[in-house]
């Protein structure tokens, strides 16, 4: 399965060959190649994965989406107990069974 995330495009470097712009991840900011969507504007949403603009959204859209990855990541940490952004499992611990 692939995800691509939303983001906005800060700034756009027009020298940078292939097209690159800087893209906010709901604050964490990203250099990501935009050549794919030279259409493109700072202060346009766009969907990126692995490091490339694959196509413009709409800003309703993109916040909507944003906030349910939130809520999505709210709910995996309330069912694990952990954050899911936090540590990862010991090998050990991956493999043990609930008694």
């Amino acid at each position: 399965m692939c995800l691509a995330i939303p983001g906005k495009i800060l700034e756009i470097d027009p020298a940078a060959k292939p097209l690159m712009g800087t893209v906010s991840f709901a604050g964490i900011q990203k250099r990501v190649c935009i050549e794919w969507v030279p259409e493109v504007k700072v202060g346009d949403y766009v969907l990126v994965h692995v490091g490339f603009a694959i196509s413009t959204i709409d800003e309703h859209e993109a916040l909507e989406t944003l906030r349910l990855l939130a809520e999505m990541g709210h709910l995996a940490k309330d069912l694990s107990g952990e954050d899911p952004a936090g540590p990862p499992k010991s090998e050990g611990q991956k493999h043990r069974r609930s008694p």
